[in-house]
């Protein structure tokens, strides 16, 4: 049995967006779950035509339900009896909203959620696509609410698409007279003078964190309906929690609506003789003056919302320590090398002292390197357990204007927080929880992902078995007590709708540890490197998963190999190399979804810019560089100016020249595989990278024509369908260097280091293919082309990427035909006699029968011979008379 439902107190949105779902689910049946709104009550009682059979909720069979079609809603508690059936396993949920970021448990087969004004402008594109006609009556009550969600197509929360979603529905015989005469008189002229008053006399109290929306009026007479009124009001305003005080005559009438967990209004309108639900309640006061109530709310509010953010959430851990008896040159080469500010200072396992890099600094300044810590740290400090809450934090940090505070657990430091994780709680958290019910929002700032929104993406945007394989990765790491990510390019290229199936995962325990326990459960095999912590996970059918311990990296000198620790999910991030690469989601099973995103990788993907973490990010691993040039193109993002600027000072300080010429050739080679490299190679030369592989790598505008017409060479090469491999990124390899003499390309090759199987190729074939190019474009001139044996005996040492070299190189069309014939129809000929088949001609074995083969192979290509017995005569002519 199919249902279709919607909220509870439904409006004219549950109206029409029941109405277009009946369209889609003919046999189903439609049911509100409880009450209507007045409006809707009315509009039935007027409008007996527009009585579609709707069904109450008591009349279902709910154990007959097979599958519920929710619109307007995704929540199971705002459904009546139908949210037990929401929760079935047996039951396909179909969900229709525009409600895009609300707590759910609800997650349906079928979702269309988009952030637009009406769930009837997301069900109205479906016709559209779906070319479903609607009757005028079925368009006139998916108008009603389509008007009554946007406002008469004026709030700001109204899209584009609500205007073509109108116009549909408009061209299909929707009754705008009818709109209006249930729509006009919604509000009585009361009721939107109360209104106005309200919105007038708004506020918003932060209650740990938390925004609380109160508005106040008085009047002198009975005003109906101001349920109603919060209703409207939250959702002009995008509200999350909101209490109406409104004086009338001599009593005070409070109405309150919530859609977050910590705020309970029924237990806050309790307090003042009312009573309702955790989502909505309502009091009559009569012993209490509106200001006294509104006096009275602040201190109730701060009692009953329940703060839930806590310390733990922000720290960080592990922390660096330094010993009480170590010095202070040695913490000073802690706080360098892994850039950190302050270190806690421990007596075996217990916290004594603070030490801050500015005091570091100044220690080491005044020559007292050699001094303990013990002698100098701060010894004086306040700690917090990891059960506090933010606003205890808030409360430490202004009065003891302490930048570092440890987290300590019965004696034991677990953790620390400084004031930058207050401060950026602050900025990019405040109003959210960090609940798994109620997903906390971790950004830093612009574009804001829950973790509801993030599970949306996974079904929508990855394969079935990608998203089997991260819930497999979160259930592993609950079954050995880890938390376990996913991040760097396969998170960014899931929030950009870009395909990517290299899968890097960071545990916060032991990477081979984890990696160990998932293959044994998925019949995989590992490969370990115990030196950094890391394994690689191989599946029967050769699918790779990469896992990470979570650590972090330091580099001894510029250039250098990074050496490695364990470290926190944060310390990790950012040893990464761009911000966009930065974003992680968490696999977990009650955190699934959630995001962090520490260094504004979001951010940075909304501005479409690629930027370093910090200003020595080229210094440490100058083969950044490149990886910036190419996220740059392939993204269609800009470098950052201040990436830029730290870019081009990397390469004015010569740092790639510290590094091996192994490590600048893989960069090369990533470029090179992409799909077009041209604007990469150019943006390299633009920028001066190019000339840091050979100073003759400077004449952007020599491989320009030639890179795109190596691509179109290859892309004929494609559609050829020969079976033979060609790898890309040598043709373009060749391209980029055309311009070069042999002794330069030699000096590139060793600059590079070119690994060994590909030297004869670069070099000797390369020469010798140029060497064929000349002769072929002088042959175009004479009066004798090159036979098809020439070519043959010419260009069969080559390789395929040689070839399609020649062939894009050539000005000459003459030329570019005589490889292309040698390539799709002379490469592969072949006698059709055989050594035994000479022998049965009578000639006897020897090195004769390969001058044989050889002149009958040079005779079938010139077409002298066609047939096998024209090859017997040519031989019997030859070899046997």
């Amino acid at each position: 049995m199919d249902v279709i439902t919607t909220h509870l107190n439904a409006d004219f949105d549950c109206l029409g967006s029941m109405i277009a779902a009946k369209r889609l689910y003919p046999d189903a049946v439609m049911a509100f779950p409880g009450g209507q709104e007045r409006s809707l009550r009315q509009f039935f009682l007027k409008s007996v035509q527009y009585a579609y059979g709707f069904c109450r909720a008591k009349e279902i069979d709910l154990d007959a339900i097979d599958r519920l079609i929710l619109v307007d809603v995704r929540q199971e508690n705002r459904i009546g009896r139908f949210g037990e059936v929401a929760l079935r396993d047996d039951v396909d949920l179909h969900i229709y909203d525009h409600h895009v970021d609300v707590p759910t448990k609800l997650n349906g087969v079928v979702e269309y959620i988009e952030p637009v004004g009406s769930t009837v402008t997301v069900l109205t594109h479906l016709f559209m696509v779906r070319e479903i006609v609607p009757t005028a009556d079925e368009a006139t009550m998916m108008m009603l609410g389509l008007y009554e969600d946007t406002g008469n197509l004026t709030f700001h929360t109204t899209t584009v698409r609500d205007y073509q979603a109108a116009a549909y529905l408009l061209e299909h015989g929707a009754n705008l007279n009818v709109v209006s005469d249930f729509l006009a008189h919604e509000l009585t002229p009361d009721q939107v003078r109360l209104l106005n008053d309200l919105i007038a006399n708004h506020n918003i109290l932060n209650i740990h964190g938390i925004n609380i929306s109160i508005a106040h009026a008085s009047v002198d007479h009975f005003v109906a309906d101001i349920g109603n009124l919060a209703h409207k009001f939250k959702d002009m305003e995008n509200l999350d929690v909101l209490i109406l005080a409104v004086r009338m005559e001599s009593r005070v009438f409070l109405v309150a609506r919530s859609r977050r967990a910590e705020v309970h209004v029924g237990e806050i309108i309790r307090e003042f003789g009312g009573g309702g639900h955790a989502s909505a309640a309502s009091a009559t006061v009569r012993d209490l003056t509106l200001i006294q109530i509104l006096e009275r709310l602040p201190e109730i509010l701060q009692r009953h919302v329940q703060p839930q953010w806590q310390i733990q959430h922000l720290m960080s851990a592990p922390v660096k320590v330094v010993q009480v008896h170590d010095t202070i040159a040695a913490a000073h080469r802690l706080l360098t090398r892994y850039n950190i500010n302050a270190l806690a200072v421990m007596s075996g396992e217990s916290t004594v002292g603070i030490l801050t890099r500015q005091l570091v600094d100044k220690a080491v300044y005044h020559g007292l390197n050699d001094q303990p810590v013990a002698e100098y740290m701060i010894g004086e400090f306040v700690s917090v357990s990891s059960s506090a809450s933010v606003e205890e934090l808030k409360v430490l940090i202004a009065e003891t204007n302490q930048r570092f505070v440890p987290v300590v657990e019965e004696e034991r430091l677990v953790g620390a927080v400084t004031r930058t994780d207050l401060l950026r709680h602050l900025a990019t958290r405040s109003g959210t929880a960090p609940l798994a019910d109620d997903p906390r929002l971790i950004s830093s700032g612009g574009r804001y992902l829950k973790a509801g929104q993030v599970k949306r993406l996974i079904r929508n945007r990855l394969q079935p078995r990608i998203q089997k394989m991260l819930q497999h990765i979160g259930a592993t790491g609950d079954r050995i007590g880890v938390t376990a990510y996913v991040v760097g390019g396969f998170v960014r290229d899931l929030l950009l709708n870009q395909e990517n199936l290299d899968i890097d995962v960071v545990v916060e325990g032991d990477g081979i540890v984890f990696a160990e326990a998932f293959a044994t459960e998925h019949d995989c095999r590992i490969r370990a490197h115990r030196k950094f912590g890391t394994a690689v996970v191989i599946f029967p059918d050769g699918f790779k998963l990469d896992i990470a311990s979570a650590r972090m990296e330091y580099y001894l000198r510029p250039g250098a190999l990074p050496d490695v620790e364990h470290a926190s999910m944060r310390l990790d991030l950012f040893r990464r190399d761009f911000t966009i690469n930065t974003i992680a989601i968490a696999l977990n099973g009650e955190r699934f979804g959630e995001v962090q995103d520490f260094y504004g990788g979001q951010k940075d993907l909304d501005e479409k810019a690629v930027r370093v973490l910090h200003n020595l990010s080229f210094v440490e691993d100058p083969t950044r560089v490149f990886r910036a040039v190419r996220f740059e193109q392939r993204l269609g993002f800009k470098i950052g100016k201040q990436t830029e600027h730290l870019l081009k000072s990397a390469l004015r300080l010569k740092f790639l020249e510290q590094i091996s010429g192994l490590r600048v050739f893989n960069e090369l080679y990533l470029i090179l595989t992409e799909r077009d490299p041209l604007p990469a190679v150019e943006r390299m030369a633009q920028l001066g990278l190019l000339q840091t592989i050979d100073e003759s790598l400077d004449r952007c505008q020599v491989f320009r024509g030639l890179f795109t017409e190596t691509r179109r060479t290859m892309d004929w090469f494609d559609l050829m369908y020969t079976g033979q491999p060609c790898r890309r990124w040598i043709c373009f390899f060749l391209s980029l260097t055309a311009s070069l003499g042999t002794s330069q390309m030699k000096r590139v090759c060793q600059r590079l280091n070119v690994p060994v199987r590909y030297q004869p190729l670069l070099l000797e074939q390369r020469t010798a293919g140029l060497s064929v190019l000349r002769k072929l474009e002088r042959r175009r001139s004479s009066a004798r082309p090159p036979l098809s044996s020439d070519l043959y005996r010419w260009l069969t040492p080559l390789d395929t990427e040689v070839l399609l070299f020649l062939m894009a190189s050539t000005s000459q069309e003459r030329v570019r035909q005589w490889i292309s014939h040698f390539v799709t129809n002379l490469r592969h000929v072949k006698p059709l006699l055989s050594g035994h088949d000479l022998k049965q001609l009578g000639i006897a074995p020897g090195p004769v029968y390969k001058q044989v083969l050889e002149e009958l192979l040079y005779a079938r290509l010139n077409e002298r011979v066609v047939t096998l017995q024209d090859e017997k005569n040519f031989v019997r002519r030859k070899y046997c008379s």
